[in-house]
């Protein structure tokens, strides 16, 4: 049930609508025992893309949307979607980590698959309000999270192959627990690929993570976590892993792939590597084969392997599997670098540490 709705000027002449809940679901939640994007907040944001152009954006209770069967995203798939966060900080306030920039990336997904960009005010603004009107979903405990959504999708209702003609941006919030509960196992893929030059890799389209649920479950079937993914010409490059971006110590040099039109762009990927070279730490964004990571790894000069993603922020590999055997990773202690940055970000998203880089977005 919904009560008046009211209007809230957020920009000059922008205003948005807001209907918010009657009573809330907060107290039905368990804050000690939190799924990782099962759970949804009282509100959401909703904006449509009509006759050229996007409409007024509203904040609505969370619930069931009515789609006709001849959607057009079910049929083609033009879809996309980002993933960030809300924080509770040390002082009691909220802080998004990083909005504008999965604001700008986004934009570029949308760009890829001929779906309209959404204006800054409707993204940002509607973002701020709809966190602070769901404040009380951000979890207490700064080890957890309020789980943020974005996704567009094209509405229309035709089953013509072109791009749809009406879309809907929408935001979902999510308080969350971790994504990955124990040791982080990968193995090497060689048969199957996530994307291929020329594709749509780089963008963050539903297809790319829907295309990849099979050899995903395939590894997971023989006790595998998730997949580092290889060049789709020769698989000898290491591209990403499953959900996250991946990183290796080799000789004391902070190594990852360089990005491209097959490689997401990750924020916490870009936040690692900021806060490496800010420590003085040597950086390399280059070519990693599969074959120089084993043999790193054999002789000693591999020291750590991790995931850097927003739904698993730090997540250090412990073992990587490559035809048919396991290789083992040495375990990660509090001095390991992959230990130090996740700490390091959790400071800054937290407020116990100066936000020198300028990524929070507070919300008072």
């Amino acid at each position: 049930m919904i009560i008046e709705q009211t209007i809230v000027k957020i920009e000059k002449n922008y205003e948005m609508k807001i209907s918010p809940v009657k009573k809330s679901r907060l107290d039905e939640v368990d804050f000690e025992n939190l799924p990782f994007g099962k759970i949804f907040s009282d509100h959401m944001l909703w904006c449509e893309y009509k006759n050229g152009s996007w409409q007024e954006a509203e904040i609505r209770p969370y619930g069931k949307i009515e789609v006709s069967p001849a959607l057009h995203t079910l049929h083609y798939g033009q879809a996309i979607f980002e993933g960030q966060k809300a924080y509770r900080m040390a002082d009691g306030r909220v802080g998004i980590f990083r909005a504008h920039d999965n604001f700008l990336r986004l934009n570029k997904s949308a760009e890829r698959m001929c779906i309209p960009q959404i204006p800054e005010n409707i993204f940002m603004d509607g973002l701020r309000k709809l966190v602070e009107l769901d404040k009380n979903w951000v979890p207490k405990d700064e080890s957890i999270s309020l789980y943020i959504r974005p996704f567009m999708y094209g509405s229309s209702e035709f089953i013509a192959a072109r791009p749809s003609e009406d879309y809907v941006f929408c935001i979902l919030t999510s308080p969350s627990g971790p994504y990955y509960a124990g040791d982080v196992k990968v193995y090497i893929e060689e048969e199957f690929v996530r994307s291929a030059a020329g594709g749509v890799g780089y963008a963050k389209a539903a297809g790319n993570y829907g295309g990849s649920f099979y050899p995903a479950k395939k590894i997971q079937e023989k006790g595998y976590t998730q997949i580092i993914w290889t060049d789709h010409k020769s698989h000898e490059l290491i591209e990403e892993s499953g959900t996250m971006n991946i990183a290796f110590v080799i000789d004391g040099v902070l190594r990852t792939p360089p990005l491209s039109d097959r490689i997401l762009a990750g924020i916490t990927r870009d936040s690692v590597l900021q806060i490496a070279r800010s420590w003085g730490m040597s950086v390399k964004e280059e070519p990693i084969t599969t074959y120089e990571v084993i043999d790193s790894i054999k002789n000693g000069k591999l020291t750590e392997a991790f995931g850097m993603g927003t739904a698993a922020v730090i997540s250090p590999i412990s073992t990587i599997g490559f035809r048919g055997n396991d290789y083992d990773i040495p375990p990660q202690g509090s001095d390991s670098f992959a230990i130090k940055v996740k700490s390091e970000l959790a400071a800054i998203r937290s407020g116990r540490k100066e936000d020198t880089f300028g990524w929070m977005e507070i919300i008072g």
